[in-house]
């Protein structure tokens, strides 16, 4: 990057030069609130905590503890018998024990509602390391989304090339295979990492019926107990994420024969329901049966026609595939549709039995589009799944936040696509202490009296206003080469923060560009009106202004805005593939009223 040639020389003297923070005169003057003659005692900032903070159940205790722990920083001019000096104040303010969301939090939804109440982490074609069309297959990026805590892995399973066996590869593409069970066996080391609630593995199964009895053998003796098999072929609510916890669970479309002969049984029930009513309104009501240990005659056979396995409605020409069909069958617990008719048709809400939808990001937009209330009513007890377009042969990723807007659980993301949809994805999951599963709002699970629903396009008065602080930030002289902005001055740095959310709610707020510094003090305020704070997340972004070229990025983070800690926090920033830096981090205040 370059700069006008009369600051050449001037800036080339003082580009090793460190600037070192000072803090802002916002903490200067709380900090002379909070102490006497120079030094704040464990109950001054047991004060601070309360009253600033605002963390209300804060103990003395807990101010001790801060203070012990910046003892350890010998570098700090700490009064080590009265408390804390200016230097040893501002350091944790703007450290690791002070940051944005609540360290301690962890899980504090409630785990035990269905799991369409959720919204859940989840990768798309979750083996790939790289582009759609020419990457490797690999368990590599399986372990990577495990331990950053999706909860939601896929595999699109075909016949290897000899075809007795099973690969995962992305089909009709030059992606090279990697062998199924290599996949199963690194899940099942890596599932509970980072959470113990439930991973579902969503296949796409494009095999024959005879290596589908080989993937449910495979799949039964690598996972055993794990592995959650529902006692019913069709669930009519989908269990809890905490009755689950440390479970696989199988998401798949059941075989094609064997959906055909749970129609024809649907439709033989139906027809006997037909008759019976027919037959009831022809003779009269019969008497109630007797209670108690009696029964009748045709209790039983009823009872054994209903519980009729599907083989034996099968055709005598499937009975090849009907034979190793069952295993396979038992394994899957959410059971994915196979789509027919129009839209508005599969989105009607069946009150017997819970599946899983799929669309793509396009189908998404239309269902939007034409069908809205119909898709948060599906997602009130169905689950649906949204996964990207397949012309994003880059791995690239759309905005996930259209499909959250309206209830959807499972929005997949390629997981080495990194850009801001993915940062996004970050965001949302860091709610619910990382682990995995978030429980979606209760508008989005409550239908009125006349089945009205949410609309999150409607206009609604706003609920709360988010006032967001950006007095500085540090970090960049250490984790950055001296040259990464600029070869002949230090950085220019502006920060960017934005509200993503519903429509009404969206919104970005800049600083001005602090100039030749490392350590910039924007010591900006933004305001952001909400009228639905419950699907709000804050994005925040760094970059470095460049006149003449694409400006330098210099950092990122996203938060979910109900949970953000009230008061002055430390916000640490994420590369460009969400990793956290080791220093670069933001001073920052968030405030609600």
């Amino acid at each position: 990057m370059s700069k006008q040639t009369y600051r050449v020389c001037f800036c080339f003297r003082r580009r090793f030069k460190l600037h070192v923070a000072e803090p802002p005169g916002e903490v200067k003057r709380l900090f002379v609130q909070y102490s006497e003659n120079g030094t704040m005692t464990v109950d001054h900032l047991h004060r601070f905590l309360v009253e600033v903070q605002k963390e209300e159940r804060a103990t003395r205790e807990d101010a001790q503890a801060i203070v012990d722990s910046l003892r350890e920083l010998k570098h700090l001019n700490i009064l080590h018998r009265k408390g804390l000096s200016i230097e040893a104040f501002f350091r944790y303010l703007f450290g690791d024990m002070n940051p944005p969301l609540s360290p301690d939090h962890g899980v504090g939804h409630d785990m035990d509602a269905p799991l369409s109440h959720y919204f859940i982490y989840t990768g798309h074609n979750s083996y790939l390391t790289g582009n759609q069309i020419s990457s490797n297959c690999s368990d590599v990026p399986i372990i990577k989304a495990l331990e950053r805590g999706v909860r939601v892995i896929e595999l699109d399973i075909w016949p290897n090339s000899s075809k007795d066996n099973i690969d995962v590869l992305h089909g009709g593409t030059l992606t090279t295979p990697v062998e199924l069970i290599k996949c199963l066996r690194s899940i099942k080391e890596h599932a509970f990492v980072a959470s113990e609630y439930p991973v579902i593995i969503t296949l796409e199964d494009h095999i024959t019926p005879e290596l589908q009895a080989k993937v449910a053998e495979m799949v039964t003796q690598t996972y055993g107990d794990m592995l959650f098999c529902p006692g019913s072929e069709v669930l009519k609510e989908f269990p809890s994420p905490e009755s689950l916890k440390k479970h696989i669970i199988i998401s798949t479309k059941p075989p094609k024969k064997y959906l055909e002969a749970q129609e024809i049984k649907e439709k033989e029930i139906k027809q006997q329901k037909s008759k019976a009513s027919t037959d009831e309104e022809a003779w009269g009501k019969e008497l109630p049966e007797l209670k108690g240990g009696d029964s009748v005659a045709g209790d039983s056979n009823d009872s054994d026609e209903e519980d009729n396995n599907h083989e034996e409605v099968l055709h005598d020409g499937d009975k090849a595939q009907s034979d190793v069909m069952p295993g396979y069958v038992r394994l899957i617990a959410i059971h994915a549709m196979r789509r027919k008719g129009e839209l508005k048709d599969y989105l009607r809400v069946n009150p017997d039995k819970v599946t899983r939808l799929s669309l793509n990001e396009q189908k998404l937009e239309k269902a939007v589009a034409a069908h809205g209330k119909d898709l948060i009513r599906f997602t009130q007890r169905n689950l649906l799944r949204v996964f990207p377009k397949s012309t994003r042969f880059d791995s690239s990723n759309y905005n996930p936040m259209i499909g959250w807007r309206y209830g959807a659980q499972m929005v997949a993301l390629n997981m080495q696509g990194h850009g801001r949809p993915l940062w996004l994805m970050h965001g949302m999951f860091r709610a619910n202490g990382g682990c995995g599963y978030v429980k979606k709002p209760e508008f989005l699970m409550k239908s009125g009296p006349d089945n009205e629903v949410f609309d999150p396009k409607a206009k609604l008065p706003v609920k709360t206003t988010l006032k967001v602080t950006v007095y500085m930030g540090e970090g960049w002289y250490y984790d950055f080469h001296r040259t990464h902005f600029d070869a002949y001055s230090p950085p220019d740095f502006y920060a960017r923060v934005r509200i993503a959310g519903v429509p009404a709610d969206t919104g970005m707020k800049r600083t001005k560009t602090w100039e030749d510094n490392w350590t910039p003090a924007w010591n900006e305020e933004f305001e952001f009106p909400l009228t639905v704070p419950e699907l709000a997340l804050l994005r925040i972004e760094v970059h470095e202004y460049d006149v003449s070229e694409k400006d330098d990025f210099g950092g990122q983070t996203c938060l979910p805005v109900w949970e953000l800690r009230r008061g002055i926090r430390s916000v640490p920033l994420h590369n460009y593939e969400g990793e956290k830096y080791p220093s670069v981090r933001l001073l920052m205040r968030f405030e609600f009223f």
